[in-house]
């Protein structure tokens, strides 16, 4: 018998959480076919999260608890569930209830028929507008930096088979970004469409911060695209900048007059000043970034894990 293990990050969750376990085990009741086991990862939540994924785990013995130490976000969060995770099957998804776990075997089925990675994709998805937003940066990110097809769509609901998340779980720096390490990992994935519920409690807990902070995991942990954009950068205003000397010394000799040029002076120092800091900048997040792997900054620590079954003993 395969073993399906579901990862939930859970943040500001308390109300919801409940309700994502239970529909969970009355889905696979129904799947006699597989066994189970659900991985509830608290990431420092400030309500009671923790104390009702405790009291959840007390009496499900299919459930199992990990309390982080620190709020490390969303990936980091899932590569610790996914570390903790036994079974053959993968499957992430959200603590809010927007994630439809009922429709879990659309995505079994596909991993049965061969399939490495299975993402969900919505025809109409239930989002704020600041979070579409926030999507469609994130799809657009993908494809430039991380080679995504069009046609891909990646969210946080997916399966993935045992082998790839134990090589998903090679990367142990403090930068995890999970759809990176899924593209890099293999080829063979999929789209099945499943419906996106409206969230019943709450808000998202991705902030503009937060959003920024993770784009910026995606295209500096995973990619050197950024620095080729960079070079590339540099060699168009150096092009521009030699055909303007030009420009200029032929007015010289031609009509022995320099232009005033106090402006167009002043307007392209500022761009390429701008340019350089930008630049230096984006060479400065990547060194600063290898700095913290090799000063072995932690992606995530565990304060308290309480293993499935707990509640038999």
């Amino acid at each position: 018998m395969k073993t399906v293990s579901f990862v939930i990050p859970c943040y500001r969750s308390a109300k919801t959480i409940g309700a994502v376990t239970r529909e969970i085990g009355e889905t696979m009741a129904a799947m006699p076919q597989y066994d189970y086991e659900i991985i509830l990862v608290n990431d420092c939540s400030p309500d009671d999260t923790w104390d009702v994924i405790r009291k959840l785990a007390a009496d499900d013995r299919h459930i199992a608890a990990v309390d982080l130490a620190k709020n490390f976000g969303q990936h980091a969060a899932l590569m610790c569930g996914m570390r903790r995770s036994r079974g053959d099957f993968v499957v992430c998804l959200d603590d809010d209830g927007q994630t439809p776990a009922d429709e879990v075997g659309k995505l079994l089925e596909k991993l049965e028929a061969g399939y490495d990675v299975v993402y969900a994709s919505y025809e109409d998805k239930r989002e704020s507008g600041f979070r579409k937003f926030g999507s469609d940066v994130n799809r657009r990110m993908t494809e430039i930096m991380l080679g995504k097809p069009k046609e891909l769509e990646l969210n946080s609901y997916f399966a993935a088979r045992r082998f790839l998340v134990d090589e998903m779980l090679r990367y142990e720096h403090c930068y995890p970004y999970v759809m990176g390490l899924v593209l890099r990992s293999t080829k063979r994935i999929c789209n099945v469409p499943v419906h996106h519920r409206a969230r019943e409690e709450g808000r998202s807990g991705y902030t503009l911060a937060k959003l920024l902070g993770l784009w910026m995991n995606g295209f500096t942990s995973f990619s050197v695209k950024p620095l080729r954009i960079a070079t590339y950068s540099g060699a168009v205003i150096a092009l521009i900048g030699f055909l303007y000397a030009l420009v200029v010394l032929i007015r010289r000799f031609t009509v022995n007059a320099a232009p005033l040029g106090w402006t167009t002076t002043t307007i392209l120092i500022l761009i390429i000043g701008g340019l350089n800091l930008l630049l230096l900048g984006l060479v400065g997040e990547y060194v600063g970034r290898v700095f913290m792997c090799v000063n072995a900054s932690p992606q995530y620590v565990e304060r308290e894990y309480i293993p499935a079954g707990e509640s038999e003993k």
